[in-house]
């Protein structure tokens, strides 16, 4: 062939075909080098012509497992190991149940079926689990019944595929504050706490703020303690907690509900997205004006003193007292102070705190002053005696979940 040519008819491809033919049934040995050079460059030309005009198709992932239940005396019983019930395998066998990650790695690591030949044609290959995260242990069931899941597949069978779909629009692995279960994240957590399930509270939240759209861009440094104390005095509107969130918004700071998940003792957290907007999220589990702006102040001051470079969070469980904690408690032990002396400023506590008015008296004359709201300061003497019998017609219970239905 004196000239090469691209490939562009059916008799160019014939020709090409023939040629190398030709060239293939040489003694390669004595090959001539140009002989050499253009049967490499016929090859490239016939391989990348005939992935255009005669693809081969991928064969479906029932015909794969077939293939190798027929070659390897693979049996049904076999398949039930790693599919599930003998229903479950009936169903994928006959084309009415897709695999789940769940199966195909099964299939892979105990019947040595290829995951890459079993993976959808729409996706690029099998998903890493390089931390070994055992994803039936995220309370798909209970994220599912709350409405945290956008994607209705059966929780029981796609635990995997759900909680990639969240982490995904929370900001992918790569953007989460911290490395996936690490089993310390932050110094206010029980010890009984279910990792799982709060790490998929945090995604939840992440992934609710970044569809919100706030009213304002966050400015670092804007968070500072006349920052909480305007905060704090909107305690005194009667539609408080909303009023609250619309002022964040404006500030650039996102403010989200997410109901407490069974065995995260949560009462709130502070984080950042991966776009740098602060996150404050409140579980409302004690649905009390005195926890919500407690709640509320003590996040602030972790976001505008404690996220480093918008890095980490924190999340809090305010059951917990200081001898439950170790030697990080002391940003805790910050967040606490400036949220309860923004709430209450320290001069106005101590004026009436020992006075010999009636605690009810006392509760609303430092609230006058304080400009907050009695619950708060019902709440605050409340925390201070230990007693939580008094006052509990004072904290305002049943007044914040309303306000974010």
């Amino acid at each position: 062939m004196s000239q090469i040519k691209p490939i562009k008819t059916e008799a160019d491809h014939k020709k090409v075909v023939n040629r190398l033919q030709a060239l293939i049934e040489m003694d390669e040995a004595t090959m001539p080098q140009h002989l050499s050079d253009e049967l490499s460059v016929l090859a490239t030309l016939l391989e990348a012509y005939e992935a255009i005009h005669f693809p081969i198709e991928k064969a479906d992932p029932v015909s794969i497992i077939e293939f190798h239940m027929d070659q390897r005396g693979i049996t049904r019983s076999d398949l039930k190991f790693c599919i599930g019930s003998a229903k479950k395998v009936s169903e994928v066998l006959r084309g009415k149940r897709p695999l789940t990650l769940k199966m195909i790695r099964s299939l892979d690591k105990n019947l040595n079926i290829p995951s890459e030949l079993l993976i959808d044609h729409s996706n690029t290959g099998l998903p890493n689990n390089d931390q070994n995260i055992d994803w039936d242990k995220f309370p798909v069931s209970e994220l599912a019944s709350k409405g945290f899941l956008k994607d209705r597949r059966d929780p029981k069978d796609y635990s995997e595929e759900l909680m990639r779909e969240l982490i995904r629009d929370a900001g992918g692995e790569e953007n989460i504050p911290v490395p996936l279960f690490r089993q310390s994240l932050s110094t206010r957590q029980n010890s009984k706490t279910d990792i799982y399930a709060l790490q998929a509270w945090c995604f939840f939240v992440l992934a609710e703020v970044r569809n919100l759209d706030l009213d304002g861009k966050y400015k670092t440094g804007i968070v500072d303690k006349d920052f909480l104390r305007t905060v704090a005095r909107l305690s005194t509107d009667p539609k408080g907690p909303s009023k609250a969130k619309e002022f964040l918004s404006q500030k650039g700071i996102a403010l989200v509900y997410a109901p407490h998940l069974p065995k995260t003792f949560l009462d709130g957290a502070a984080m950042m997205t991966r776009e740098g907007v602060p996150v404050v999220g409140m579980t409302i589990r004690y649905d009390r004006l005195d926890n919500f702006w407690f709640c509320l102040l003590h996040e602030l001051v972790h976001i505008g003193w404690h996220l480093e470079n918008g890095k980490g969070y924190f999340v809090d469980d305010f059951n917990l007292n200081n001898a439950e904690q170790d030697a990080s408690w002391e940003k805790e032990s910050e967040a606490d102070s400036l949220a309860q002396n923004a709430l209450i400023p320290l001069e106005i506590w101590d004026k009436f705190k020992n006075s010999k008015l009636s605690s009810l008296d006392k509760v609303y004359k430092i609230a006058t002053e304080a400009s907050v709201h009695p619950a708060v300061v019902a709440g605050r003497f409340r925390r201070e005696t230990g007693n939580y019998r008094i006052l509990s017609n004072h904290v305002g219970d049943g007044e914040v979940r309303r306000h974010f239905k």
